[in-house]
């Protein structure tokens, strides 16, 4: 089956990116919640661990100047997400580089921060530093390899400047915590993370690109066919990677009426009578797909089902028969379990060539048959009321059948005038 649109494709590839996005923020807002929350506890709670920690201690609301602003920025990014979403617009990609430098740089202002309080020496092997991986880890979500990338660049490269800046480094020396070989490998292992993000949510995203595009293709064949085409024949159809083309084709109508169901609604509420052809077309709907068909159109009381289209049945003929008889057989089933809603239908059935294609606006578009072989299959549904027959076929299809040896028994109606037609036409009853 072919794909959407490319459109429509991407339209909602891009929603779906955007509301990973959305969640990557609201993981990210509830971290800084946590870790603001956190500090600030420590800091006026635990004066002991304060003055412990640091040379002086810190001030109470020092968390909030350090942290505050960027848990506000974030939930004012939230905000605005949520409003492009409303709007179904994206979030420009330069604004998401930006918007990705900004977040990483929490770690750095808390650690140049913690530096005037405490041995840099030791802030950096305090806990902000390990902060950079949890925005790094929380990039794949961005599901784009270079924004996972970029992040793990500027968490590298902070990392470094920062070092660079408070502290007293040397190429080689006796302290590793003072060479440069030491701190640089913790960037360069920053930045492999960024890299590893990125594979990881390059995968992601295939994994969503895969998604939408199964989605939309099912949801071309629901366009086209309807909801009333069953699993086996969207997955075969999904899996001809082609849209039915436009053409004559051999194909087996089957036309389904409920007889003395109009009269039957003059004395039903609306809500019973839906809910009777809800269950009554349910068990018919099963017995057509059991049998390789597809309902093309309901027709209020009635139903025209295809064989043959759109995908091709050598044994169209037989298959349409055997749902006729199978949708008798839960007739009569129907009858035994609801004698209060006892139904009666007529069929009757045609093979021939018609032409078959979709037809409608780019928006809208369904599967159809036309000519003269959907116009005889009505007829002859229609005169079963006449000839007092459940099943009536044409000679085209009892030929099929006769080939195939699974005429049964069957009562030739000899060469009958219908409507429309100028010449007879051969009929027989099957039931």
């Amino acid at each position: 089956m072919a794909k959407a649109a490319p459109d429509s494709y991407d339209d909602a590839l891009r929603r779906e990116i955007l509301r990973s996005e959305l969640q990557r923020m609201r993981a990210l807002a509830i971290v800084l919640a946590v870790l603001l929350a956190f500090t600030l506890i420590a800091a006026n709670l635990f004066p002991e661990l304060n003055q412990r920690l640091f040379r002086v201690g810190i001030e109470g609301w020092l968390p909030l100047v350090g942290i505050g602003p960027f848990l506000l920025y974030e939930l004012g990014a939230i905000t605005f997400l949520r409003w492009r979403l409303a709007q179904d617009k994206d979030f420009p990609r330069p604004a998401r580089f930006a918007n990705a430098l900004i977040e990483t740089s929490l770690p750095g202002v808390i650690i140049a921060a913690l530096s005037f309080h405490m041995d840099p020496h030791v802030v950096f092997g305090f806990w902000p530093p390990l902060l950079y991986f949890i925005f790094i880890l929380l990039s794949t979500l961005r599901l784009d390899f270079w924004l996972s990338l970029w992040t793990g660049a500027v968490a590298a490269i902070q990392q470094m400047v920062l070092v660079l800046w408070l502290l007293p480094i040397t190429p080689w020396g006796d302290i590793p915590e003072e060479t440069l070989i030491y701190h640089a490998s913790r960037s360069v292992v920053l930045l492999a993370a960024g890299i590893i993000a990125g594979v990881v949510a390059g995968s992601l995203r295939r994994q969503f690109e895969n998604s939408v595009a199964a989605a939309a293709a099912r949801d071309r064949v629901t366009n086209l066919f309807g909801q009333h085409v069953s699993p086996a024949v969207v997955d075969r159809l999904l899996a001809s990677s082609s849209e039915p083309a436009s053409e004559m084709r051999t194909v087996c109508v089957l036309f389904l009426d409920i007889r003395g169901f109009t009269a039957m609604t003059r004395v039903r509420p609306a809500a019973e009578t839906v809910a009777l052809l809800n269950d009554f077309f349910a068990d018919m709907i099963g017995v057509v797909d059991r049998h390789g068909g597809i309902i093309n159109k309901f027709l209020g009381d009635g139903f025209l089902a295809l064989f043959g289209a759109p995908l091709k049945d050598p044994s169209a003929a037989m298959n349409a028969l055997a749902a006729a008889r199978g949708m008798l057989d839960a007739v009569e089933a129907w009858n035994r379990l609801r004698p209060q809603q006892a139904l009666r239908i007529g069929i009757g059935i045609h093979i021939g060539e018609a032409v078959t294609g979709t037809v409608g606006s780019p928006q809208r578009k369904e599967y159809t048959v036309i000519g003269d072989t959907v116009n005889l299959a009505a007829r002859l549904e229609q005169l079963t009321k006449e000839t007092g027959s459940r099943l009536l076929v044409s000679n085209s299809v009892h030929d099929a059948l006769r080939a195939a040896g699974d005429a049964g028994p069957a009562t030739d109606l000899g060469p009958m005038a219908i409507r429309g037609y100028d010449e007879t036409v051969q009929v027989w009853r099957l039931a």
